[in-house]
């Protein structure tokens, strides 16, 4: 945050007017407000708050809402007025009354025409209101209704009609048509002696004026003056003429010694007390409309215009003031001086002026082009008592209206003394650096310096011969000879010489020593280790407008710093503290170009080149505006989704807000009116811990609140850095329905009956919980019983298994016994076949034929005999559970011989010793295994033996 507290060296007077440009109107159109056009009367509430008679009714304002309260017919409001007690009078189209308010922006209406008898009832309507002490003055243009202690008087104008009350020193004045001006004292008009004076002229202002006199301003014949002694007589002064003619319609004193007046034609004049036109605010410098209908003072002291289409605030008070170029014929303002009893202007179309005002008189500016200078203009420097410009084409002296070309050197940028050389002015062009000299006709073109062509905007002199030079092309260190003819040396600086990356790097002077603008921040040179070094001390100070791209010389320590069109007016004080004002500025951020914003000081004011035009500032006294900025008012509490009960709404109160309405959002306001937004801070007692962050919201949500106690508290912070004082709005967030005492004792009562259910509940409980303990015992003492006869059957089988495989060892033993055997019985049938084959006689021959057959045969009967092969399987399908059976029905494709070979491999005999069992080869065994395989479709990957066992 920034310290916002500087105020400028030299100071205006406390009465003194800004008198030059411009001042800003903030301008309230029909969709802001949401109402009618015309707003025929404004006043001023005791807590800052606007109210408006708009032809839809009464507006209220808080510098954030808008709200709008019609009348009980819906009639056009006229007139409204605030009493010392805050209540608002109003006066409409037959009816007449009082709001007042009853807290968080609510008001209730109590009508006052009610109490006239029915013969007597208003049909006409209420044009004007007067607070006289304790009596209230409602006036039509038939009648004057006196309204005091809840009773109404009426002020007849004996046949005549009135035009307006007009309150003024104590007394009250009324005109009559045709009859003239009355002083209405009591209940009795009494003419003034002098009326006569008058003409006959609409008197439709009377204000306090000096020596205790009253200006008079009439509609059509200009301005009157009345002494104590009620002597009138005309005043002729410099506004007279454009008073007449705008067509006076209300006056305002806005400051001691400045009187306002809205006109039907040419918006507001503003005159001092010796006649002169200060300022004249109408459409073509800001006002929505020309015509005024109604004017009055906030408590800022500035002006809020009622307009036949639209509400606008008229900062009179501001230090800044504007010309802006609506028409577009001027163009961007690069550069702006004062000079000669003109204002000059460089603009990218060219070089414009204007008789700049002078003494008391207010003068509208209207520039015009100085032959000869269109094109780019970038600079205007008053060196020595001469107006010289830096232009696209060259630099020239500017006389009046009238031009003369010094130099060829394009582009213009700076130009600047160097040091111990008063007469000696080096410039920054395009192409390099350029030399002008003071000789007696005046300033006039020397040379280019040679040996340097870079881009030059920035300059900044060290001493006679070395100057600091910036541009496109980066920061460069020239040293010069004697005779500034030729640059000797170029040192070019950049990263490696300590600077950081930046798009720009430019070089000014601040408090005697030059410092370096970059992205980055502020740099310093070291000379001794020619480097440069970050300039902390300056950088943590600016906060964001370390990364100005300008800096430019005010007055005294003052220097205004400029970070891409954003202002800064900073007080260098003593010990390197500095002092920061921006957000009066806040304004003009974004309204400048951008890298050459150009601010001028002018006697005892500073001229700021704008985009489409420029402003003034003139630094105000703290006398002129020392109203205290108010607390803010807490305008609305509601539910997120639904409208809270108006009971929340009770002043002095500590509302009580039921728990399903505890997600709330609490809307406030500080009556006080700027172009550039207050921002607001809040504290949530028994919810927050610290206060918020400023902000500019002027509501807060707050979700799921707690039972308890809250207090929500909030202050406003203006422009300037002033704090308001601290609203408090204390609340209740009841407990949720089945929190509350009802709930909690039909709680109590429940809690007693459950008790008396649980303990009955225990009882049989422990009953029941007996019977199980008994059952559970004896269902243990069978389960335990079921067990152990479970567990014998278990050994039993066990025991059983057991035997069962010893037997089928037994068994298998006794197959394998048999199944050797008949390998045995084979193997020796086949021995003595072949014994048999080799057996010879006494004589050594061998057997006959006939003799072999016989026993060949026998041998063979004994091989192909099946008892030993059915004693086999009958002993096989015992111990294998009926294999061939099983064989046989999931294979009914195996023959007799497959079955054999199968329980053979089962038995996981070799091929030989199954070869002898089939009495065939072991060649035949393995044709017969491969077969088999097929048969059985066993995979390749499967073992056949095992694939056997398996079945």
């Amino acid at each position: 945050m920034y310290v916002v507290c500087l105020l400028a060296a030299i100071r205006v007077d406390a009465q003194e007017f800004q008198r030059i440009g411009s001042p800003l109107v903030q301008q309230y159109t029909k969709s802001d407000y949401r109402a009618g056009n015309q707003n025929w009367a404004v006043a001023t509430g005791r807590d800052g708050v606007m109210y408006i008679a708009n032809a839809d009714g009464l507006m209220v304002f808080d510098g954030q809402y808008w709200t709008l309260h019609r009348l009980p017919n819906k009639g056009t409001l006229r007139s409204v007025a605030v009493d010392s007690t805050g209540r608002i009078y109003v006066g409409g189209l037959a009816e007449f009354g009082y709001w007042e308010n009853v807290g968080f922006g609510r008001m209730r209406y109590q009508s006052v025409s009610q109490l006239l008898d029915d013969d007597k009832r208003i049909k006409d309507e209420i044009w004007k209101i007067v607070i006289d002490g304790d009596r209230v003055l409602f006036q039509s243009f038939s009648t004057v209704y006196s309204y005091e202690n809840n009773n109404i008087q009426i002020i007849k104008g004996g046949g005549q009609p009135f035009l307006f009350l007009h309150r003024v020193h104590g007394r009250t004045f009324i005109e009559l048509i045709p009859s003239g001006l009355h002083e209405l004292s009591g209940d009795e008009l009494v003419p003034l002696n002098d009326k006569e004076m008058l003409g006959g002229a609409n008197v439709l202002a009377m204000l306090p004026f000096k020596n205790g006199q009253v200006l008079i301003g009439t509609a059509k014949s200009g301005l009157f003056l009345m002494d104590s002694t009620l002597s009138i007589r005309k005043w002729h002064n410099a506004a007279d003429a454009l008073l007449q003619a705008a067509q006076l319609n209300n006056g305002l004193r806005v400051r001691k010694g400045f009187y306002a007046f809205g006109t039907i034609l040419q918006g507001v004049i503003i005159i001092d007390e010796e006649g002169n036109v200060v300022q004249h605010i109408h459409k073509a410098n800001g006002l929505q409309n020309n015509t005024v209908l109604s004017m009055n003072m906030d408590r800022q002291q500035n002006i809020w215009a009622g307009l036949d289409n639209g509400i606008d605030r008229i900062e009179i008070s501001a230090p800044l003031h504007y010309y802006t170029d609506n028409s577009g014929s001027i163009g961007t303002v690069y550069a702006a001086r004062i000079f000669g009893g003109h204002i000059y202007l460089g603009t990218n179309q060219g070089l414009f002026y204007s008789p700049w005002p002078s003494g008391d008189s207010y003068r509208l500016f209207e520039f015009k082009l100085v032959e000869g200078s269109q094109g780019q203009v970038w600079n205007l420097t008053v060196a020595d008592g001469e107006l010289l410009c830096g232009h696209n084409d060259g630099t020239f002296k500017v006389l009046g209206s009238k031009l003369t070309k010094l130099s060829s050197v394009t582009g213009g940028w700076t130009l600047q003394q160097l040091a111990n050389k008063p007469n000696i002015l080096l410039q920054g062009t395009y192409t390099g650096l350029a030399v002008f000299q003071k000789t007696g006709q005046g300033w006039t073109f020397s040379n280019r310096v040679k040996g340097y062509s870079d881009p030059t905007q920035f300059i900044e002199p060290i001493s006679t011969a070395t100057v600091w030079a910036s541009g496109y092309k980066g920061l460069r260190l020239l040293t010069l000879d004697s005779k500034l003819e030729q640059v000797e040396q170029v040192h070019l600086y950049d990263t490696a010489n300590g600077l950081p990356q930046s798009t720009f790097i430019n070089v000014f002077r601040l408090a005697g020593r030059p410092v370096f603008a970059t992205d980055s921040g502020f740099y310093r040179y070291d000379d001794i280790t020619d480097r440069f070094y970050r300039y902390d001390q300056l950088n943590e100070q600016l906060g964001s407008f370390a990364f100005s791209n300008k800096i430019i010389h005010a007055v005294a320590n003052q220097y205004w710093f400029i970070n891409r069109a954003r202002i800064a007016l900073v007080n260098l004080g003593a010990k390197g503290a500095l002092q920061i004002d921006s957000t009066q500025f806040a304004m003009l951020n974004g309204r400048m170009m951008k890298f050459y914003e150009s601010i001028n000081r002018v006697e005892d004011k500073y001229l700021i080149s704008l985009d489409d035009g420029f402003a003034i500032y003139q630094a105000m006294d703290t006398a002129v505006n020392n109203t205290r900025l108010p607390v803010p008012l807490i305008r609305t509490v509601s539910n997120i989704t639904d409208s809270l009960p108006d009971l929340w709404h009770m002043m002095g109160e500590n509302p009580q807000i039921p728990y399903r309405h505890n997600n709330i959002r609490i809307s406030y306001a500080a009556p006080w009116y700027s172009a550039i937004p207050l921002r607001y801070q809040y504290y949530l007692e028994g919810y927050s811990r610290t206060w918020s962050e400023w902000g500019e919201a002027a509501q807060k949500e707050f979700t799921n609140l707690r039972q308890g106690d809250y207090a929500f508290k909030v202050r406003a912070m203006a422009p300037d850095g002033t704090v308001s004082g601290i609203a408090t709005y204390r609340f209740t967030v009841l407990p949720p329905w089945y929190l509350s005492w009802i709930a909690l004792a039909v709680y109590a009562v429940m809690a007693a009956l459950l008790l008396g259910a649980g303990r009955a509940w225990y009882r049989r409980k422990i009953h029941k919980h007996r019977e199980q303990i008994h059952a559970n015992m004896a269902k243990k003492q069978q389960e335990i019983l079921a067990k152990e006869t479970e567990e014998n059957a278990r050994r039993l089988m066990k025991l059983k298994n057991e035997q069962l495989e010893r037997e089928l060892a037994s068994k298998n033993r006794e197959l394998a016994n048999t199944a050797m055997s008949i390998v045995y019985k084979n193997e020796l049938l086949n021995n003595v076949h072949e014994e048999l084959l080799q057996l010879r006689d006494g004589e050594g021959r061998k057997l006959s034929s006939d003799q072999l057959r016989k026993i060949n045969k026998i041998i063979e009967d004994a091989r192909s005999d099946e008892r030993d092969w059915n004693i086999f399987e009958e002993s096989f399908n015992e111990a294998h559970e009926n294999f061939f059976k099983k064989l046989k029905a999931d294979y009914p494709g195996l023959v007799p011989n497959d079955l054999k070979l199968c329980a053979y491999l089962r038995m996981n005999m070799s091929s030989k010793e199954i070869a002898s069992l089939l009495n065939i080869t072991t060649r035949g065994v393995e044709i017969r295994r491969y077969r088999l395989r097929k048969k059985l479709n066993v995979p390749h990957s499967k073992n056949l033996t095992e694939f056997l066992m398996e079945v």
